[in-house]
Formats: C-alpha cells, sequence, structure tokens
C-alpha cells in the first residue's frame, strides 16, 4: 500500500469477484427465505385452515428472487459501492473514474448481473479484469482501502 494519492487502486479478479458473487447470492436466498417463511406465518396466521402452499407458482418465485437481487444489488451498489460480498472480500464497485454509480447505472448493473451472471467470466480474458457488465454499463471492482 502505498501513500500516493495519484494511485490508481488495483482491480479486482475473477476469484475475488467471485467468491464475493457467491456471498451475495447467499444474502439473496435468505432473504428469500425469511420473507417466504414471514409470509407462510402471515397466512397461517390469517386462516390455518385455508394455507395452501402447494399452489405457489413457479413464475412468482422467480420474480420475487430476481427482484430481490436487483433490489440488493443496485441499493448497495448506489449508496456505498459495497455489497456484503464485497465487504467481506474488500472490493468496491465504482465508475471508471472511481465515482460511486450514480442509481441508473446501478440498477442496469444490477439486471445485467442478475440475468447475466455468466457474464462475470469475461473478467478471465479481459486485459483490464472488467465483466461484459462492467463493459456495458462503465464500471469496475477495485480492491478497497477500507
Amino acid at each position: 500500500m502505498t501513500d500516493d494519492p495519484t494511485a490508481q487502486p488495483r482491480v479486482a479478479g475473477l476469484v475475488s469477484r467471485g467468491l464475493a458473487a457467491g456471498i451475495d447470492l447467499l444474502v439473496a436466498v435468505t432473504i428469500m427465505a425469511v420473507g417466504a417463511g414471514a409470509t407462510i406465518f402471515l397466512l397461517f396466521l390469517i386462516d390455518v385452515r385455508n394455507l395452501d402452499m402447494s399452489t405457489s407458482a413457479w413464475w412468482f418465485t422467480t420474480t420475487a428472487f430476481l427482484a430481490i437481487c436487483v433490489v440488493y444489488l443496485t441499493g448497495c451498489w448506489s449508496l456505498s459501492g459495497k455489497t456484503l460480498g464485497c465487504v467481506v472480500m474488500h472490493l468496491r464497485v465504482t465508475g471508471r473514474r472511481g465515482q460511486r454509480l450514480n442509481l441508473v447505472r446501478a440498477v442496469l448493473r444490477a439486471v445485467a448481473c442478475t440475468l447475466f451472471p455468466i457474464g462475470l467470466a469475461w473478467v478471465a480474458v479481459s486485459p483490464g479484469r472488467r465483466s461484459l457488465q462492467d463493459i456495458v454499463v462503465g464500471s469496475r471492482v477495485v480492491y478497497a482501502d477500507h
């Protein structure tokens, strides 16, 4: 670590970004499970005799999970540049010049990462260690100092 204020932060590679994404996936699954549990409990309290979870549509569950992922990633990236996975792996998502992503770019990146997660693999062959999502949105993932 240098004290040079003009030094550029090091761009994160595939392994650290992949581990951060895995942690974020666990966060989203946990949010989904807690939400589903709370919904079932509420329905149980309202009318225990007519509680039937077999009618839960796969499309509703899938849509809810995708929405949770997009909202979680968007909120974290637009507010601090860090998801829980980023915090654990000491990463930060920034714009090209190191600025925090604005809401529109955070939403676009979140949708792209949620719907096309394989785009992360481009980091392995990209000279600048950028995923396809980074290239499209104009973001980068760097190692954070704090």
